[in-house]
């Protein structure tokens, strides 16, 4: 919206050519991280009160911890902060002709809805199923395959119009039509090693990576400032990949794919950790409200979205390797106790409790030690990601 409005201002006349700052994704990206700090704190506390008036609170289940009985009705639900923080800084600072902002948007929106309905039921309705599996994965998996159709020819193309012509090609192709490399998965550590995938394979990657990621945020979500400080971290140094892959000279510099249009992803992304850091505010131990699954399932599906555009699925995994870790040990879990019951008659488990974190905490861990222990993990992490530019 400024970035219209700056230009609009300019063309009246040269006295306003100061607005020329806002032409600057660095600037707008700052001030998007401000503002949505800003809202973050300041509508945190309305927020909170309005979700405990609601009688919003989280359910604690009878098997979970025992340190976390007392947590048992605190609001959750405050990912709607987030969502709100987020929208609101982002619309006011990108530039709104830019498509891969939009659908990062839609994707965030979309699975936020999901989460919404979700916590709705379990907290208002009193079900403690919430929406049932096979109806969340059905509309998770609407929406990442959607997104995933329209990428795959939207990062080899420059505006909707050809991403229309090409995907027309495609399909007067018989579906054969390979796409170009820079559509392909790309291999961090090399110079320009990429594995071609076909419009099939980049739809299937894509949204394995999408539903994959919000899920696995979502399962990591269980204790007090566990999940949002690390997408915090991971949002940022994505954001620092949209900056070079959207600029022609850096991407050229680092072995990077040129993807036109996304450095903008630059202001969603310092949006996402302005609006994390303030929800920190409140959701630090003791946490005064819980995301709940409409900003973890939402923030989750954001950071898979925007690996894919700017081509780094696999430094994704790295960065988020918290993440991949939490979800894995629940599905290893789950697996390995089905096996032995069927083999011996009596489930066994793997860990002491799924997900992860849980485990460390039968151990004899601490609630804060745990969560700043996997901060300090992911901080590694982003920066093992990071190094992945220069080091090929």
């Amino acid at each position: 919206m400024i970035v219209s409005l700056a230009a609009w201002m300019q063309s009246h006349g040269h006295e306003f050519g100061f607005f020329r700052v806002f032409q600057y994704i660095t600037f707008r990206a700052v001030m998007a991280a401000m503002t949505a700090l800003l809202i973050g704190i300041i509508f945190g506390p309305w927020v909170i009160r309005r979700l405990a008036a609601l009688k919003i609170g989280q359910p604690i289940r009878e098997y979970a911890m025992q340190s976390h009985l007392k947590k048992s009705g605190t609001p959750t639900m405050g990912g709607v902060l987030i969502l709100i923080s987020v929208t609101l800084s982002t619309l006011l600072w990108f530039d709104w002709t830019n498509r891969f902002v939009w659908i990062v948007m839609l994707v965030t929106l979309g699975f936020g809805a999901i989460g919404w309905v979700d916590d709705w039921r379990k907290v208002v309705n009193k079900d403690p199923e919430g929406m049932r599996s096979r109806e969340k994965y059905f509309w998770q998996s609407l929406i990442g395959l959607v997104a995933a159709l329209y990428l795959a020819f939207s990062v080899s193309e420059t505006t909707n119009v050809r991403v229309l012509g090409l995907f027309f090609d495609w399909v007067r192709s018989g579906f054969d039509m390979s796409l170009p490399p820079k559509a392909g998965l790309w291999v961090p550590f090399f110079k320009e090693v990429t594995y071609p995938l076909g419009v099939f394979g980049f739809v299937i990657m894509t949204y394995f990576v999408i539903v994959g990621s919000s899920n696995a945020v979502n399962l990591t979500d269980g204790l007090d400032g566990l999940a949002i400080m690390p997408v915090v971290m991971v949002g940022s140094a994505l954001g620092v990949f949209a900056y070079v892959t959207g600029s022609a000279v850096y991407s050229k510099y680092l072995f990077l794919p040129h993807i036109p249009g996304s450095g903008e992803l630059l202001i969603f992304c310092a949006a996402v950790a302005g609006a994390g850091l303030a929800f920190l505010w409140f959701n630090a131990h003791p946490a005064e409200v819980f995301m709940g699954d409409v900003g973890a399932l939402a923030l989750g599906g954001a950071l898979g979205t925007i690996a894919v555009i700017v081509r780094q699925e696999i430094v994704l995994a790295i960065m988020g390797g918290i993440f991949v870790v939490e979800a894995l040990s629940v599905m290893a879990q789950v697996i390995y106790f089905k096996y032995t019951k069927r083999r011996f008659g009596e489930g066994r488990r793997i860990l002491l409790m799924a997900p992860l974190h849980h485990h460390f905490e039968k151990t004899g861990w601490k609630e804060t030690q745990v969560v700043i222990r996997f901060w300090i993990i992911t901080m590694l992490l982003c920066l093992v990601g990071l190094s992945t530019l220069k080091l090929r």
